[in-house]
């Protein structure tokens, strides 16, 4: 999707706003040396990447070139053969413990929806909180209802996924995600899989998270929403960072000959 006015958020005033709220000096999420394998396939190579606290990055790249698979590294869905991942001064190891406190720290919503369709929009959103957190369920309903309320669809609590537009349905996925009360976001091309006049809901949603200063790392090809968000800009291309820049260099003045071809070919 290229940068349409069609899905993109309509708040002008908000580009300020987000600028204002500068980031601290406390890394949320160091990356270093990172290589993946599938097989004999390379998909990461030598990823060196830090993300500070309240930061907002935002990856973008050709098909194939390894953004979802760095963004799962981030909570270890995916494993690698080598370099480091620490989140929130934890490092992911093996050790599922370790990777368990990491996970409930970090909410990730995905591309697909992932909604349990025989539980209504509450049902999903108080399952984690009560069997993983062992919160009280009147305590979990509670939040859940309050974060429902956040992504605009409180009037949906109780119907069930196949009831809910994919708008609806991506906005409990994040409701979801913000139940469980993580310190960072991160967000897998969220909007591929709706229809255009369903992206704007969902990627307004995301301009709330940010403007409430949530650390969010996105996965995304719509740029209207990366240039009104994104603190720093991420290209990938063939399993490696190409240009990290902040957005306005990064749109007006790319540095390298691939962030050029790849912004000619989207913003067409």
């Amino acid at each position: 999707m290229g940068d349409s006015s069609q899905g993109r958020p309509d708040r002008s005033s908000q580009r300020i706003a987000l600028d204002m709220r500068m980031t601290t000096h406390e890394v949320a999420i160091e990356i270093s040396g990172l290589n993946k394998w599938f097989g004999h396939f390379h998909v990461l190579r030598e990823i060196d990447l830090k993300v500070m606290r309240g930061e907002r990055i935002v990856i973008c790249g050709p098909s194939g070139s390894g953004k979802s698979t760095l963004l799962r590294c981030l909570n270890r869905i995916e494993d690698w053969q080598r370099g480091r991942v620490i989140v929130d001064g934890t490092e992911l190891t093996e050790d599922l413990k370790t990777i368990d406190e990491v996970r409930g720290e970090v909410g990730m919503v995905f591309q697909q929806f992932n909604l349990f369709p025989h539980l209504t929009a509450l049902e999903n959103c108080t399952l984690a909180p009560i069997w993983v957190r062992k919160m009280p369920n009147r305590q979990a309903e509670e939040i859940a209802r309050h974060y429902l309320s956040r992504v605009r669809i409180p009037e949906q609590v109780d119907k069930y996924p196949a009831q809910l537009s994919g708008g609806q349905q991506q906005r409990v996925a994040i409701a979801r995600a913000l139940c469980m009360q993580p310190k960072i976001m991160l967000f897998d091309e969220p909007t591929s899989a709706l229809d255009p006049e369903m992206v704007k809901e969902v990627l307004d949603t995301m301009v709330g998270l940010a403007l409430d200063g949530m650390t969010m790392v996105v996965v995304s090809h719509e740029m209207g929403f990366a240039r009104q968000v994104a603190n720093r800009m991420v290209l990938m291309d063939a399993g490696q960072i190409i240009e990290v820049n902040e957005p306005e260099a990064f749109f007006s003045h790319p540095q390298h000959e691939r962030t050029k071809l790849f912004l000619s070919q989207i913003l067409r």
